[in-house]
């Protein structure tokens, strides 16, 4: 590194919290604070590497990004950068963003597996009638036979059909963007997903949110879905179109389990609260005991990585770029 480069890291957990930081840097603490007005830890302009505040509005997370003339890194502790590539004309050419891939991908995977479980086995009923002290036996559906369909098959859809081998799955399908071949078995594209879907029993969603996805589950693809199937979201709420959601529930044709909403935070008075057959979980996919020694392992690689000068991991983007 140059002696006149900028040298301030922003990280949203303190310095001293973090064993084996790379000399050579100056670091600051900044998570936005309480209420998202907490004071700027020194002059975003000598900013050089961003950490993105963890669980906090967007607002607050990328305030700062304006006047951060020489930034070189913005470095998410998510998997989704879909907050920050929405306000990638605030940041100079030139800027890595790096997401948090190694992160999430547990305990995503546990809370897609335990939404799944769950919405089949029919625990929120039994939950409701332990309140009310009710003892109501049911048949419900197993996992196990099902076919489960995977939409999103990058590191956390991996994760997620690690989990599910176990349970006794007929068939696990996966699609991505492009066709490819895994360990597991062939990937196929989205173009293949309608012939697809009817055969699904179990539809998981963990593609990232683009304008390729944005709206993927629309009412098209919902009509596609066979009937009784269940629809697990632990993406991103938009990739949902919540109308068109609401109209299958209502009809009682299809269940869904919702670690995310569109909007989000759920409002009170939002019928999605209420719909037939959707469980909701106030999106904890990731923040669990196991994020925080992640990120930490994290964020020590890449500022190691930084500071000699070597390639960073998990780059998404360069600004400035084409495509990009």
């Amino acid at each position: 590194m140059s002696i006149d480069a900028p040298r301030d890291v922003w990280l949203p957990i303190p310095p001293d919290e973090i064993d084996g930081l790379p000399e050579g840097l100056d670091y600051l603490f900044w998570d936005g604070g309480e209420g998202g007005d907490q004071a700027y830890p020194g002059d975003p302009a000598r900013c050089a590497v961003y950490v993105v505040p963890y669980m906090k509005r967007q607002q607050v997370r990328v305030r700062p990004l304006r006047e951060m003339r020489n930034l070189r890194v913005v470095q998410t502790l998510t998997a989704g950068v879909d907050d920050i590539t929405a306000r990638l004309s605030d940041l100079a050419p030139g800027v890595r963003l790096c997401n948090a891939r190694g992160v999430h991908e547990a305990s995503t995977a546990e809370l897609a597996l335990a939404l799944t479980l769950a919405a089949l086995r029919g625990i929120p009923g039994f939950v409701r009638a332990q309140d009310r002290e009710q003892w109501r036996s049911a048949f419900h559906p197993a996992l196990a036979d099902k076919n489960v369909l995977i939409v999103g098959h990058g590191a956390i859809g991996a994760a997620i059909e690690d989990r599910l081998v176990p349970f006794e799955v007929a068939r696990v399908a996966r699609v991505a963007r492009s066709q490819r071949t895994t360990a597991r078995g062939l990937v196929h594209p989205f173009t293949e997903l309608p012939a697809l879907l009817p055969e699904a029993d179990v539809v998981i969603l963990s593609t990232p949110l683009d304008e390729t996805t944005r709206g993927l589950v629309d009412g098209a693809f919902l009509a596609r879905m066979k009937d009784g199937a269940l629809l697990v979201n632990v993406a991103r709420g938009p990739v949902v179109d919540t109308k068109a959601l609401l109209a299958e529930l209502e009809t009682g044709r299809l269940t869904a389990a919702l670690d995310v909403t569109d909007p989000e935070p759920l409002p009170q008075g939002h019928p999605l609260w209420h719909a037939p057959g959707v469980l909701i979980s106030p999106h904890v996919g990731g923040p669990t005991s196991a994020f925080l020694p992640r990120a930490k392992r994290l964020l020590v690689d890449q500022l190691g990585r930084y500071v000699n000068q070597e390639p960073l991991r998990h780059v998404i983007l360069t600004t400035g770029v084409a495509g990009a």
